[in-house]
């Protein structure tokens, strides 16, 4: 097996589980702190927003390859067993997220805000 084959199947399968993991965390027989690390991997992994900006050579593409696996096998090992089984078996039927344009615009929003709020300490700092 090639490398970019591999490499397309693990991406496959990150998705797969971010899914399951999404919707594990929506079932209501999900412990609490499960739900809270899974929320926040699910989260990171589908945000346009990194830790580290992918334009930053090499750096940038290594939260994408080493905290997000690793995020996802720590929601993993915290749910339990029977509601991952449940979810896993969710994902499969459902192939994608559903489109929250709320998210969406969300991040559209705090993108403008951030920018505006850099634009204007930017001209305070030059100004100033």
């Amino acid at each position: 097996m090639s490398l970019s084959i591999w490499l397309r199947a693990r991406a496959r399968s990150m998705k797969q589980e971010v899914l399951a993991l999404w919707l594990a965390v929506r079932d209501p027989r999900t412990p609490l702190v499960a739900k809270l690390v899974a929320g926040v991997v699910v989260a990171y992994a589908l945000s346009p927003i990194d830790l580290i900006p992918d334009f930053i050579p090499v750096l940038g593409y290594l939260d994408d390859l080493v905290l997000v696996p690793l995020g996802i096998a720590l929601a993993l090992r915290l749910i339990p067993t029977p509601v991952l089984a449940d979810a896993r078996a969710r994902a499969s039927e459902l192939h994608a997220l559903p489109k929250n344009y709320f998210v969406a615009t969300l991040f559209v929003l705090i993108w403008i805000a951030l920018a505006t709020g850099g634009a204007w300490l930017g001209w305070r700092w030059w100004h100033g």
